[in-house]
């Protein structure tokens, strides 16, 4: 097998010369860097990619830190991140923790290892002040609002203000009960939403709903069991992704509870079921975020920290 020496010698250059062809340098006429193309091809050289990365300091490898891969809110971060990294000729490593810290710890020592050259945390649950201590070994950026952090990059939607809307919206359409359904209580978005909560109902006293560990279409039948349980329901469910409303939204066609007269339905993201089932949602640019999120780990943003705007679609279920 030919090695990088022969190339030179075959084509009546020097090392140095072969080494600038294979790792594009501009400073080499086009006769000699024809002359060692037309070597390498004669004798089918394949060149070790790894190796030149890594000379060069780079993998062009970007870590993607998701809890749960199938979740179809985490599906569409990752499209929108495998977007750009086509384009941009980049791979990306997908590590997907389910909420374990220390599955979050190995994403954060490949970045420190050099296996990667930046890390995209979609969620966590190891605190902002731990990893931002990794930041020195690369670009670090999350999927939640860091705006008083220096450390680290985030691409985000104000929940905070997203959930003030939303339950500002069903008070206003004479809902008197409402409740919410989320995934985890932990974690900066659940941290904004919950507040979010807590100050309407400091402006509109009312019984507290609120509906935890909640992430599939499945869910929505446990969420319907434990509402029949209660003895003053709510009339209204702010729900944080539309997978769950959808399930809602099925689970009581069988009990004669009817929407949205006896229960309204705002759902999160503008999934494709929630378009075909008729449900309020909010639109979600997820896709985007998750493109966004690469530019960043790139360092190729312009501002540290971006918001991105999110849209009301009414439909059927308010």
């Amino acid at each position: 097998m030919a090695n990088i020496r022969d190339i030179a010698q075959m084509a009546g250059v020097s090392v140095t010369t072969v080494s600038r062809v294979i790792n594009n340098h501009p400073y080499v006429s086009e006769e000699k860097r024809e002359a060692v193309i037309q070597a390498m091809e004669k004798v089918n050289y394949q060149v070790n990619r790894t190796a030149v990365n890594l000379s060069q300091g780079k993998t062009h490898l970007i870590g993607v830190v998701v809890p749960f891969a199938r979740h179809p809110y985490f599906g569409l971060l990752i499209e929108g991140v495998a977007k750009q990294a086509m384009e941009r000729h980049y791979h990306f490593v997908l590590i997907q923790t389910n909420y374990e810290g220390s599955r979050e710890w190995e994403a954060l020592n490949m970045l420190k290892h050099k296996q990667i050259d930046a890390l995209i945390i979609c969620s966590r649950t190891l605190a902002l002040d731990e990893i931002e201590r990794y930041q020195q070994y690369g670009a670090i950026v999350v999927c939640e609002n860091a705006t008083g952090n220096q450390y680290v990059d985030s691409v985000y939607i104000d929940h905070y203000q997203s959930f003030t809307d939303a339950l500002t919206y069903l008070h206003q359409h004479g809902y008197q009960q409402i409740g919410y359904c989320i995934g985890r209580q932990s974690g900066s978005n659940s941290y904004f939403r919950h507040q979010a909560y807590q100050d309407f109902l400091k402006r509109y006293p009312q019984q507290e709903f609120i509906f935890t560990d909640n992430y599939y279409f499945e869910d929505g039948q446990k969420i319907v069991d434990e509402i029949m349980q209660l003895r003053v329901k709510p009339d209204a469910l702010l729900v944080s992704c539309d997978i769950v409303a959808a399930g809602i939204f099925t689970a009581v066609q069988n009990i004669g509870i009817e929407i949205p007269n006896d229960l309204a339905l705002i759902g999160f993201d503008n999934q494709p079921m929630s378009k075909m089932m008729g449900i309020t949602t909010f639109e979600v640019p997820i896709v985007t975020m998750g493109e966004r999120l690469f530019i960043h780990a790139l360092g190729e943003a312009e501002t540290s920290h971006e918001k991105l705007a999110v849209t009301l679609i009414e439909r059927k279920t308010v």
